[in-house]
This record gives C-alpha cells, structure tokens and sequence, in this order.
C-alpha cells in the first residue's frame, strides 16, 4: 500500500502530469490528485500524492519539502486523515423557517417601501 504526501503551496499552473513528473524523481508515483475548485475548475494551490513506499515518501519529503518550484516554495509532509466536519447546513434551526429573524423591523427600524 502507498503512502500519500500532503503537497502545498503549488503554482496554480501547475499540472498532475507536472507533479508525476517531479516526483517521479524520487520513486514509483501511484497516484496524483490535484485539489480544484468545484465551481472554477481552478486549482486551489496543494495536492496529493502517493508514493510506492514508505522510504520512497520519506526520500520525497527530504528532496521536495521546501524546494523552489515555478518560484514557490514546496511544502511537502505525509498526509494526515480528514478531519471530521458538522454538516453545513443553509438557514438557522430546523424549526425556522428561512433561518432569519421575523421581528427585525419591529426592534425601532423604519421599513422602507
């Protein structure tokens, strides 16, 4: 089984096929996943990649982490599991409806029509 690498502080031109080949230097790559925005399609500036091995990871930090690439300097470390994040939800409570406050021109507003 791989070991995935945290990669940050990417140029936002930067490609999968780039990071492949940038790490590739460093042993077997087995997968890329570059981070986009849902709506842009734009790269967000860090990825993921995964390493054959452990002492394949390891020699990538040592060569990448803090390595100037397209004038950014790399920060590369393992890969930490995703944390756990409450569901965000739209609107306040479920027993409101609309999640706003009703009485907002009640409280010595003037309404405007």
């Amino acid at each position: 089984m791989g070991v995935k690498l945290y990669v940050g502080n990417l140029p936002y031109t930067t490609t999968e096929e780039d990071l492949r080949t940038l790490f590739a230097q460093a042993g077997e790559v087995v997968s890329v996943s570059l981070i986009k925005d849902n709506y842009s399609g734009r790269s967000k500036g860090f990825a993921f990649v995964e390493m054959g091995t452990q002492s394949e990871a390891e020699d990538s930090i040592s060569k990448f982490n803090g390595f100037s690439y397209n004038t950014r300097e790399l920060k590369v470390s393992i890969a930490r599991p995703r944390e756990e994040r409450p569901s965000q939800g739209f609107g306040g409570y479920r027993d409101q409806k609309g999640g706003g406050s009703r009485d907002r021109n009640r409280r010595g507003g003037t309404r405007r029509y």
